[in-house]
């Protein structure tokens, strides 16, 4: 009979650097029996903060989660800490926002359908229809909405709507070829992650690829980040890049792409969803 996984616990921490702060956790999740899975912290030079996730066995504890919580008060309030303490068997509910290309949703629905992303698909929404079928496929509702680009307040008036009722933990653009309004940047702040096909911060904006391909890049690369009122400059999770040379014409460059930001925009929600990443100002922190 194959064994049965413990849950974890995600505790998240960030507070100002000082001499004690590890020492001190790992002494209170040790006096409460606390068998940690995995711990990782950073110290930052610059900003003076300090970060730490440790997974810890649920069942290993001698207290349970809430009690943790509330006795893990006084460590917070010694150290100025803000944390979380996350049940990581609760799965957090994603909405979906596509165009007419498919790559990224493709992948993201695959990956969610193997098991690969933990999570719940609660919808895609799309301002084509094209993508109706594939959503049908992996069994996810599909919410056309369109957007009137002489009428973008009361199209995104829509979308708004239809977000309340879906009550999203996350959004992810998979190449959402549309702005999100500044409304719902603020109201789903480090909630939003977008696929950008560039490596930021060159070639931000629209056409990328022809612009590498104009200034003769040996490099392409794919971005994803969070979304901010500033176009393409939110936080950025996670990038990569592959070589190009004069050979490769821009749909082949497109080709190539493509590749790149399934793969990126695949990392970038896993790690959110798994609670690796810190948003600190413009920058992350992620430990993946």
């Amino acid at each position: 009979m194959k064994k049965k996984l413990s849950n974890t616990l995600i505790l998240k921490i960030q507070c100002p650097d000082r001499v004690g702060i590890v020492a001190a956790v790992s002494e209170f999740i040790a006096q409460h029996k606390g068998w940690v899975t995995e711990a990782n912290y950073h110290s930052d030079p610059v900003t003076g903060q300090f970060y730490m996730r440790s997974a810890i066995r649920a069942d290993s504890l001698a207290i349970s989660a809430e009690a943790f919580r509330l006795a893990f008060q006084s460590i917070a309030k010694a150290f100025e800490m803000t944390f979380e303490l996350i049940d990581g068997q609760h799965k957090q509910r994603v909405v979906l926002f596509a165009s007419k290309e498919s790559h990224c949703l493709t992948d993201l629905l695959h990956r969610w359908s193997i098991n690969e992303l933990s999570c719940d698909m609660v919808a895609v929404i799309s301002n084509h229809e094209v993508l109706a079928d594939l959503c049908q496929f992996f069994n996810v509702p599909f919410h056309h909405i369109a957007i009137d680009p002489r009428q973008k307040k009361a199209s995104f008036e829509a979308v708004e709507e239809q977000l309340e009722r879906l009550s999203p933990d996350l959004i992810v653009l998979a190449r959402y070829m549309q702005i999100f309004p500044s409304g719902l940047c603020e109201r789903y702040s480090s909630r939003v992650i977008n696929i950008h096909h560039s490596f930021l911060p060159s070639f931000a904006g629209a056409k990328p690829y022809h612009q590498a391909y104009d200034r003769g890049v040996k490099l392409i690369g794919a971005t994803s980040h969070y979304v901010t009122e500033a176009l393409d400059e939110g936080p950025i999770i996670e990038q990569d890049v592959i070589r190009v040379s004069h050979r490769h014409a821009i749909s082949e460059l497109a080709r190539l792409g493509r590749d790149i930001e399934r793969v990126v925009l695949a990392r970038a929600v896993r790690h959110h969803l798994e609670h690796r990443v810190f948003v600190s100002g413009q920058r992350t922190i992620v430990f993946d």
